[in-house]
């Protein structure tokens, strides 16, 4: 699944092209993705000028002067740019065409994304509840230290938690663990708070380093540009069980964590 790397990439791969531009009209081809797309998406959206394409955690928020589009990606799903007209494929599921001759088409052949239309999204139930952006100046390692007083969940899913932060999916959190030197098994409540605010500093980084590498490409992410991204040639950890350690050389050892596979270094995380 696209993770908020992943969607900052598409976001800033459309938002030149999207904003300040008037939508001319909307073609659906299909409606059933994870929540059906609204009927009547073509009448609201036709005719609005489109002020600003943002994010919040991992959905993607295109402002228009009379609501907004909320989109998501699911497993598979993809934005891009194109010609009004091209032809279609099998998967590509909505165009919204713009007055300057381009299109936004959203492709997703498994069809978990979704296209919803609110007038106030941060008030939308998918929205309202989201914990702050890790990149944003609400989230530190102190709010991670005293949301994790009393917790005996383990570290990684707790730092996966949306009402914690935002957008710090499995492969993010399984790096910012590595190079903050924590076990992924390690009780949330047992974790110090200078070890916590080094994790969030580690959170920061990463996820901004690898919003500038484009994200990564995993099975069906492509940017807004459709070129795929490459922090996956980065990893330390993610995806690398069995593997060697690329700073100690000791081998790699996965378990599964809140039903998610999580890869860490006995040696190097404690």
């Amino acid at each position: 699944m696209p993770e908020l790397p992943e969607v900052e990439t598409t976001r800033r791969g459309i938002a030149p092209y999207l904003e300040g531009q008037r939508v001319s009209r909307v073609i659906v081809r299909e409606r059933r993705l994870r929540w059906p797309i609204p009927e009547d998406l073509d009448v609201r959206l036709s005719g609005q000028r489109i002020e600003c394409v943002e994010r919040r955690a991992k959905y993607l928020l295109i402002k228009a002067e009379a609501g907004s589009l909320i989109g998501h990606l699911g497993m598979s799903g993809s934005l891009r740019l194109v010609e009004c007209g091209l032809v279609a494929a099998k998967h590509e599921h909505v165009d919204i065409e713009l007055e300057s001759g381009l299109a936004l088409r959203y492709t997703d052949p498994r069809r978990f994304g979704a296209l919803l239309w609110c007038e106030d999204p941060l008030r939308h139930e998918l929205l309202a509840r989201l914990g702050p952006e890790p990149l944003g100046g609400l989230f530190d390692g102190e709010r991670l230290f005293q949301l994790s007083r009393g917790r005996s969940m383990a570290v990684k899913p707790f730092i996966m938690d949306n009402a914690v932060v935002v957008g710090v999916g499995n492969i993010y959190a399984t790096e910012a663990l590595f190079a903050a030197g924590i076990d992924p098994r390690r009780e949330a409540g047992s974790i110090s708070r200078a070890r916590y605010l080094r994790l969030a500093e580690e959170i920061k980084r990463i996820l901004a380093h690898a919003i500038e590498r484009g994200g990564t490409t995993l099975r069906d992410f492509v940017g807004g540009d459709g070129q795929p991204g490459y922090f996956q040639q980065e990893l330390f950890a993610y995806g690398r069980g069995g593997e060697f350690c690329k700073v100690c050389g000791t081998t790699l050892r996965e378990v599964k964590l809140g039903q998610r596979a999580s890869v860490y270094c006995p040696k190097c995380q404690r």
